[in-house]
This record gives C-alpha cells, sequence and structure tokens, in this order.
C-alpha cells in the first residue's frame, strides 16, 4: 500500500490542512425587510459586507439597531466641505487637504469651526437589496460636534446607496468646542435597511401611546421626574447653553470634565429666546418608550415653524425608555439660525420617524446592554463627558 508523500514509515497519513472557507458574499441578502437588528448586523460582517482595516469591531459596537464606525489613525484638514460626485473621496480630497494630516493614534486636537475628514476603519459591500444611513452617536451631538459620512461617487451625506463598494469617511466639525479624538473612538453610528426605507415606515395611528409623533419643550421642571438631587441655590438646571470661544479642551475620551467649563444653566422658564448660532440642550416633555419590535429616527421639523435645528444625533434604537416606568426624554440639541428666536414651554419642535425591524434584535437598549441614556442618567442632558451636574457646587 503506498505512502502519501513525505510520510515517514511508521506514522500515521493526516490530510493535509486547508485553511476555511471564505464567507459567501451574497448578491442579494435573504433577510425580511426593515432595519437590521444587532444579531444580523454581525452576520453581515461575517459575510463581509462590512469589512475592517486590521481591527476587530469590539463587542460594544454592535448596538441594538445599529453599528458603531470607528475612526482611523488621520484626521485631514481640508478647506471646505464637499461632496465627490463623479470621484473617490481619495481623489478629492488629494486636491482638496491642507497638510499631510493629523496622527490621531494617540490623540489629535480638532480646532472648532474647520471642517475635518478622517477615513473610517470600516467600508462597505452592500448586497443590491441593502442601504445604510448614517448619524452622529448621542455624545456626539451632545457637545455639539457634526458628523456626516462621505462616499465615493456620492452627491449625498450619510445616505449609503444599495450595492454600494468601498471605503468610507468622515466629516467632523465642532461647533462649539476645542476637541481631542483618537483612533479606535466612535462619533458616529450607521443603520442597515433591507428594502424600501419607505415600506419600513410604521404608520403613527398604530403606534403605543408611549411612542409620540411629535416632541415638545420642556422650560419647565416636569411632573415625572426622577429624584435628581437640588443643585446649590435652587431646583436642577432645564436646560443648558454652550460656552463659546472659550480655551478650555474637550478630550472625547474623557469621563469627567467639569461642566461649568463648558455649560451655561438654563433656569426654568415659561420662555427662552434662542441667540442666533449658539448651542442650547433642552429636553423633551413628552418621555419616549420604543418599543423591542421598532427604530425611531428624530427628523427635521417644518422649516414654517421657524429656522431651528432641534437635533444633531437622531437614532434611537430598540428598547430606549421601554424598561423605564413612564419611558425617558429626548435630549433635543438646538441651534436658532439667522434671527433670535422665541421657544414657549410646551412649544412643538422634533417629530419622529418609526421603522419596522427585520426581526428581533437579541439584545436591547438600556442599562444590561451598558447604554449611557438608558436610565436617569438621561434626565441630566450632558453627555458621557462630564461629571454630574447635580454633584457640583454651582458657584460662577
Amino acid at each position: 500500500m503506498s505512502r502519501a508523500a513525505g510520510q515517514v514509515e511508521g506514522e500515521q497519513a493526516t490530510a493535509p490542512w486547508c485553511p476555511p472557507p471564505a464567507p459567501v458574499w451574497p448578491e442579494t441578502w435573504d433577510v425580511p425587510p426593515g432595519v437590521l437588528p444587532r444579531q444580523r448586523i454581525r452576520e453581515a460582517e461575517r459575510l463581509g459586507i462590512v469589512g475592517t482595516t486590521g481591527v476587530e469591531i469590539p463587542e460594544d459596537g454592535f448596538q441594538p439597531a445599529s453599528l458603531d464606525l470607528l475612526l482611523g489613525p488621520t484626521a485631514y484638514r481640508i478647506g471646505s466641505s464637499f461632496l465627490p460626485g463623479d470621484c473617490t473621496v481619495r481623489e478629492r480630497l488629494g486636491r482638496l487637504k491642507l497638510d499631510k494630516g493629523i496622527d490621531i493614534r494617540s490623540g489629535g486636537i480638532l480646532e472648532p469651526n474647520r471642517p475635518y475628514l478622517i477615513p473610517l476603519m470600516e467600508s462597505l459591500r452592500l448586497p443590491a437589496n441593502v442601504r445604510a444611513f448614517a448619524n452622529p452617536k448621542s455624545s456626539t451631538g451632545r457637545v455639539d460636534v457634526f458628523t456626516r459620512v462621505v462616499t465615493d461617487y456620492s452627491h449625498r451625506f450619510d445616505d449609503i446607496a444599495p450595492g454600494y463598494e468601498g471605503e468610507l469617511w468622515l466629516e467632523v466639525f465642532s461647533r462649539s468646542f476645542l476637541v481631542k479624538v483618537h483612533a479606535g473612538m466612535a462619533l458616529n453610528q450607521l443603520r442597515f435597511i433591507v428594502g424600501d426605507p419607505a415600506g419600513a415606515a410604521v404608520p403613527p395611528a398604530s403606534l403605543p401611546a408611549s411612542a409620540p409623533e411629535l416632541l415638545r419643550i420642556q422650560l419647565r421642571p416636569p411632573e415625572r421626574a426622577p429624584d435628581l438631587g437640588e443643585s446649590e441655590g435652587g431646583p436642577m438646571p432645564v436646560g443648558f447653553k454652550a460656552k463659546r470661544n472659550n480655551s478650555a479642551l474637550l478630550d472625547l475620551a474623557r469621563r469627567d470634565h467639569d461642566p461649568r467649563e463648558f455649560w451655561e444653566p438654563l433656569w426654568p422658564s415659561s420662555q427662552l429666546v434662542l441667540e442666533p448660532e449658539e448651542f442650547y440642550l433642552l429636553r423633551s416633555r413628552e418621555q419616549v418608550a420604543i418599543p423591542p419590535a421598532l427604530a425611531a429616527e428624530m427628523i427635521p421639523f417644518d422649516a414654517a415653524s421657524g429656522e431651528l435645528r432641534t437635533h444633531y444625533a437622531g437614532f434611537f434604537d430598540p428598547g430606549f425608555g421601554d424598561g423605564v416606568p413612564g419611558g425617558l426624554p429626548a435630549v433635543l440639541e438646538v441651534r436658532a439660525h439667522d434671527v433670535p428666536f422665541m421657544l414657549e414651554d410646551g412649544q412643538e419642535v422634533a417629530r419622529f420617524r418609526y421603522q419596522q425591524l427585520a426581526g428581533p434584535p437579541d439584545r436591547l437598549y438600556g442599562r444590561d446592554a451598558g447604554s449611557h441614556y438608558g436610565d436617569e442618567r438621561q434626565w441630566r442632558f450632558l453627555s458621557k463627558h462630564f461629571r454630574s451636574w447635580g454633584q457640583l457646587p454651582l458657584r460662577f
């Protein structure tokens, strides 16, 4: 009986080692229509729909209905925002960048009111029936950092067409603060939708009462709220206004910044006059609970109601507020344009759009999932980068 080539007499023959087969990328993905839940996003990574550049997506990057996107190693200063149109982002960047780039692997400082372009560690190879939408993370919007995704050969920000194959880039623009960012940090997130986005929309008439369609501003102390304690001299603030043109550095990797360096408190009132181009954090009167089978997005309000921006970070994951008695308020990132604008307590300022999930997620938004705003912390407005206002003596 013949021996395998190279086999020493007396050794047991073994089959040669072969690498495991590569995942089969689907030209179309056999998934129910709707917003993809967490476990489907993990499957997208295994199938090569989501690629990464030499990194592994951390476990907490897989959100209940979205994927956190990670900053690459270099931030490029650019003279202006742009869309690539008929070329790739890299080709257009080569003509518009102002320097060789800032190495942010150990942290890099981004100046306010200057656009930067940063390659993301993820890339996409979308099937023909899958599209994607990007949005800033809540913590990013709450510090007045505006982000949007740029893709090759595109005429739109944040909206990634079915079948797209290529790199992802993030435009970052800090409006109020000098910020420090780090490679591997997540400033925005991506939501995947199978099929027609309009087909996943949920009619308002079929929504539970805990899922409001409209949001109103809360300028007075809420009737229903957890015991947040009181600050020195009175109740907790009902909002905050960003301190612009200060020299304090906001390191987005830290969780212990003193909020007094960056924010002015707003006290209960029936009215608030917004100064043009100033940034405010306010709270909704409505307390929201997103059912486990739905995702939600805050969308632009009717422009005829005033030149007013009421949000940057618009994604609400399934389970937000659902395990909290009475639900949780939405935090609104508000800016008036052109002229001073008066807001009144109870004024309608934002609208929700609900979408059906393509199956229940294997993890819901909330404390058990490590969510930063899934409990009483949502009532405190400020992002995870700051110490709680209620724990500080308020002397100015």
